[in-house]
């Protein structure tokens, strides 16, 4: 979530959209997560239909969080020794055949054994996505002049967002025609997503890269652990989102609890609520970045933070207690537009704080925390769901990230006394508490 201030040039909005690399690169990577969501979406929806079990949705959680704790750092290593566009190229034909593979078994394959290959295909998703992600994160400086960096990652981060609620809302679409007709859209996205990347520049490796080792990649966890301001809010957002996120029992909330509409033709149609349900999160936090775009945290960030943090367990509260389609819906947009301050705040520091020779470990250790949080916590709401009902999972989850603010609070008052993000200097790897505000 960095933004770079333009010299003393008016400031272009568009700048980087004047590239023709970045605007191939956009186009892309648009595609790549809608086709993401999609088959995500998609998947859910499917696991679900095909066993009628939480537990099911939760199992699939834990699967997608394995890859993200095992091999995010390995991956991180991998994507600075080989030709980044090449690893892009072929994890976008892997990410191709998947959706394709199971829009195939929807006609072919029945019952439990189309279920067990739909995790089976899930988890090779996840670990591709695992290697792609990073790839196309350390892609775009290499290919862009250094003065569009402040504007592309900004666009970046619009563009990611906006994908992210327009791919379960078309899901939910496709889905009233069948889910194969989303499978098959999925891999139409990640084609088109490849064509584009193989017009994109080849840069060659980083040789500097060549000498990491897995004491090297430890030491980014080392500092991490030490920074009070990293280690507090990466916990705070690992374990309210764990706890406190609904997204995999999403699903089950659509067809058993909340009630549909009385009015609408397209509101009345179960896999429509479902996507926008699934697409209402990302929304939030869509409208949040632009809000945060034009009126930064400049004061009182530390307890800002904490505050919005509580506002998502509290508005999962709500989700949880609600039958109401609509109060559901508003309460998954506030859910997502509390969760994306904490997501701004904390990129900022992990950007801020660290020195650049540790920029690139202490991201893959930002990685695991929060990637691992959203899957693993799929894996706890299904588990909760299955021996406490979905109700009490999504209830007693909201209840616990308001816990855990209090904890992070008296645990770390750094965080707490956290000022404004401007004041942050990187903190020297041998002192990382140098990387707290000057206050």
């Amino acid at each position: 979530m960095d933004e770079s201030l333009a010299g003393h040039a008016p400031h272009d909005p568009y700048l980087a959209f004047r590239h023709p690399v970045y605007r191939r690169f956009a186009l892309s990577y648009v595609l790549a997560v809608i086709g993401s969501q999609i088959l995500a979406t998609a998947v859910q929806w499917d696991v679900y239909a095909l066993t009628g079990s939480p537990l099911a949705l939760g199992w699939l959680g834990g699967l997608n969080a394995l890859p993200l704790v095992l091999l995010s750092l390995p991956a991180g290593h991998v994507v600075d020794v080989m030709p980044r566009r090449r690893i892009l190229l072929t994890t976008q034909a892997i990410l191709i055949t998947i959706p394709w593979t199971m829009a195939l078994l929807v006609d072919h394959v029945r019952g439990d054994a189309r279920t067990l290959l739909l995790f089976v295909l899930s988890g090779l998703n996840a670990v591709t996505l695992t290697f792609a992600r990073p790839a196309r994160v350390s892609l775009l400086p290499s290919i862009i002049p250094r003065s569009l960096y402040g504007n592309a990652f900004t666009w970046n981060s619009s563009l990611f967002e906006t994908s992210s609620w327009m791919g379960p809302a078309i899901t939910g679409l496709l889905l009233i025609r069948g889910v194969e007709w989303a499978y098959w859209s999925s891999g139409i996205c990640m084609a088109g997503c490849m064509a584009l990347t193989l017009g994109l520049p080849n840069p060659p490796p980083s040789e500097s890269s060549r000498s990491v080792t897995y004491e090297a990649m430890l030491k980014g966890l080392r500092f991490v652990w030490r920074t009070p301001l990293l280690i507090s809010s990466m916990t705070l957002d690992m374990l309210a989102v764990l706890l406190g996120g609904a997204t995999y029992l999403l699903p089950m909330f659509t067809k058993e609890i909340i009630a549909a509409p009385t009015s609408g033709v397209m509101i009345a149609s179960e896999s429509t609520r479902y996507g926008l349900l699934r697409a209402a999160p990302a929304f939030g936090a869509a409208a949040m970045a632009v809000t945060l775009a034009h009126l930064p945290l400049t004061r009182n960030t530390g307890r800002k933070l904490l505050w919005s943090v509580a506002g998502f367990g509290a508005a999962t509260i709500v989700f949880g207690l609600s039958t109401n389609f609509w109060l559901s819906l508003a309460m998954l947009v506030l859910v997502g537009a509390c969760d994306n301050i904490s997501v701004v705040v904390r990129n900022t520091l992990v950007q801020t704080i660290t020195p650049d020779s540790m920029r690139g470990r202490v991201s893959a250790v930002n990685q695991v925390f929060v990637g691992a949080s959203n899957e693993i916590g799929g894996l706890e709401s299904g588990v909760a769901a299955r021996y406490l009902g979905a109700v009490a999972a999504v209830v007693a989850g909201g209840v616990g990230s308001i816990f855990v603010v209090a904890g992070i609070a008296l645990r770390w008052p750094e965080l707490r006394r956290l000022q404004s993000l401007r004041e942050l200097q990187p903190a020297p790897v041998d002192e990382p508490r140098l990387g707290e505000p000057a206050i």
